[in-house]
């Protein structure tokens, strides 16, 4: 199985809300949780009560659409609200994210790695020391990883940015994006995609859960193609369609019976007529 480790803050972790989109389910989609594999549901991280829809799901997703029959793992470390400093390599959440990257890799093969961070950056001049802080970390989960090729991809912020609500301080996420693309046009195996054109929820600083979907796309590009993808794909939204209207089998079927079950959606013989069909 081929996993892709997930860091960076609140966008990266995911708040799209879930009512938003059609929920993704398959049973080739897993994530680690509590040291286990199991199959992806939306919220994958749950760093916060407010957890949502992230970019991971559909990116995977369009991962599954190119490798028929293989299993992906997605390993959520992204932590919202997290300065680029607290990523430090002695740091809390550098460390978590090297120990379940380590674990996932004992059963699985670490393919890459997508990061989005910034926004808590974007003032009071931090973009001038970005690049190196970014360098820093990239070089230390490389070396901590023994995975010196493995693919970074980052994606840009939003400009949407600095505008509202909680976003508003966000003033200087373009000063933030030129130093994720040129970190990603100086070192190699490092891709960036675009958040061109993508909206927020009302609170100004979140990607809504349709951009998300959107995000996961732009990134799997990025990766498929070793290439930066820095203006919106021309067939992006149609690629997001095939995403939420893919058949379910009849495992994913049982699965996504027994969560409305549990969670009261459904009653009892409800589930076990799906369970007989």
């Amino acid at each position: 199985m081929k996993s892709f480790l997930l860091i960076g803050q609140s966008n990266m972790a995911g708040r799209g809300f879930k009512h938003e989109v059609p929920p993704i389910y398959n049973e080739r989609i897993m994530m680690l949780r509590n040291g286990r594999w199991q199959m992806m549901t939306e919220p994958i991280h749950f760093d916060r009560p407010v957890a949502g829809v992230g970019l991971a799901a559909s990116f995977a997703e369009a991962w599954c659409k190119d490798h028929a029959g293989e299993k992906i793992g997605l390993i959520p470390c992204a932590e919202g609200g997290s300065s680029i400093d607290e990523w430090s390599l002695d740091g809390t959440l550098f460390r978590h994210a090297i120990n379940e990257a380590k674990f996932a890799m004992e059963d699985s093969e670490l393919a890459g790695i997508l990061w989005h961070q910034g926004e808590s950056d974007s003032q009071d001049g931090k973009y001038k020391v970005y690049y190196e802080k970014l360098s820093r970390i990239f070089n230390g989960i490389r070396r901590e990883l023994s995975v010196p090729d493995s693919p970074f991809i980052i994606g840009g912020l939003g400009n949407y940015l600095g505008k509202v609500a909680f976003g508003a301080g966000g003033v200087e996420y373009q000063l933030i994006n030129d130093e994720l693309q040129k970190y990603a046009q100086d070192n190699g195996n490092c891709y960036y995609a675009t958040a061109e054109g993508l909206t927020s929820n009302p609170d100004g600083i979140h990607l809504n859960a349709m951009s998300q979907r959107l995000f996961g796309i732009r990134y799997y590009e990025a990766y498929r193609k070793k290439k930066h993808i820095d203006e919106p794909l021309t067939n992006e939204k149609e690629l997001v369609n095939q995403c939420h209207n893919r058949m379910n089998t009849s495992a994913e079927k049982t699965y996504i019976a027994l969560e409305k079950f549990t969670l009261g959606k459904i009653s009892y013989e409800e589930l076990v007529k799906a369970f007989s069909q």
